[in-house]
């Protein structure tokens, strides 16, 4: 009679007085299962596989079957690194991840039912191939199933990241988000007037350089001597540095000259705060009647960011108000604008060089002596 195959990992078994062998699952931080039948069988693999993923079968009204992409998911979205990202990249992952879920392949199977263990390199490479005319999406997608993997090999599903050797594509543009030119800002004041949500919108990014998830959060409460005191979302928690940005007296006009009692200068028609993708929404609308469809709200940031380097501002000066991490970005905003005034500075000392310019007539005069 051959040995009986060892148990699967973080399971514990014992006879119980009657002589029949029990099984359970037990690993620290999560919680432990009765594993019915013996090792190795479908009935106690499919049991096992729905402990060590860390969530019950079925979740609210849609059944999830354990060991599938969508289980991986739904164990990922309960992990310590899930929860512990900040609640817009939260919310960004689940959009990518839920998407992908839902899509099909070419056999109509939908990619949450397939098996987390059997996801591939060469998998991933063709994800990424269907969508090489969106550099951000596919790069996007790629991050998260990296985030996923892990969480797959920390609870025992996966041995290896299929993601590890795959490149980000590159971006269409190094410029990133198209940024705000002077003459795109006086058309949206044009089309938004003072005293409307809108033109206070764009106020507040123009004159704080804030992202949106901070302009969302901002209110009369914030200003104590004529200064905006914020800290920025992105970097709370890891350089935590507090913000002390004057008002501008345009800013100012604009925050008098707009209806609010509420704790944020910006709510939503029904007086509630805005979320950061709420609001992103609603400013893509307030664009869009502008006629400015490839402006987005971050485009401000970089605009702000260049008006205070065409001022003549350093770059500690300009992180002093935008509150960047690095001052990477920055320093390539002051250079372009010291190119900028240097440029003017050489075409102004080429005007004042005299030429003399002879007549063609002479041109010709000399070619026929000669």
């Amino acid at each position: 009679m051959g040995l009986m195959r060892r148990p699967p990992r973080y399971v514990q078994g014992f006879v119980d007085r009657h002589g029949k062998p029990r099984f359970y699952f037990r690993r620290a931080g999560f919680k432990s299962a009765s594993l019915p039948g013996l090792p190795w069988s479908p009935e106690f693999m499919n049991a096992y596989q729905e402990a060590v993923a860390g969530q019950p079968a079925l979740v609210g009204s849609e059944r999830v079957t354990p060991g599938t992409m969508r289980a991986l998911a739904v164990s990922y979205y309960a992990s310590l690194e899930f929860r512990s990202l900040k609640g817009i990249t939260q919310g960004v992952y689940r959009n990518i991840i839920d998407r992908f879920c839902r899509e099909t392949d070419a056999k109509g199977q939908p990619n949450g039912d397939k098996r987390a263990a059997t996801l591939t390199r060469e998998h991933i490479v063709k994800l990424m191939t269907a969508r090489a005319d969106k550099p951000d999406s596919a790069n996007g997608l790629r991050k998260v199933l990296r985030a996923m993997m892990k969480h797959a090999i920390d609870i025992s599903i996966r041995t290896d990241d299929p993601t590890r050797d795959v490149k980000a594509l590159r971006p269409k543009s190094k410029l990133g988000f198209h940024r705000w030119t002077e003459a795109e800002i006086s058309h949206f004041e044009a089309t938004h007037p003072i005293g409307t949500k809108a033109r206070l919108a764009l106020a507040a990014g123009l004159y704080t350089g804030q992202a949106r998830q901070d302009v969302v959060a901002m209110g009369p409460q914030h200003i104590r001597d004529e200064a905006l005191h914020w800290i920025r979302a992105k970097t709370a928690d890891s350089t935590g540095i507090e913000l002390t940005i004057p008002i501008h007296p345009d800013f100012r006009a604009i925050i008098d000259a707009t209806p609010n009692r509420h704790l944020t200068f910006l709510v939503t028609e029904l007086g509630k705060p805005f979320t950061a993708a709420g609001f992103g929404n609603w400013f893509r609308e307030q664009c869009d009647m502008a006629g400015l469809h490839h402006c987005t709200f971050h485009g401000l940031r970089k605009a702000a960011s260049v008006r205070l380097a065409e001022a003549s501002c350093t770059p500690h000066e300009i992180a002093s108000i935008t509150g960047h991490a690095t001052l990477k970005e920055i320093v390539r905003y002051t250079q372009t604008a010291d190119r900028k005034r240097l440029a003017a500075a050489a075409m102004e000392k080429v005007k004042t060089r005299t030429t003399i310019v002879k007549p063609a007539a002479e041109f010709d005069r000399k070619k026929k002596i000669s």
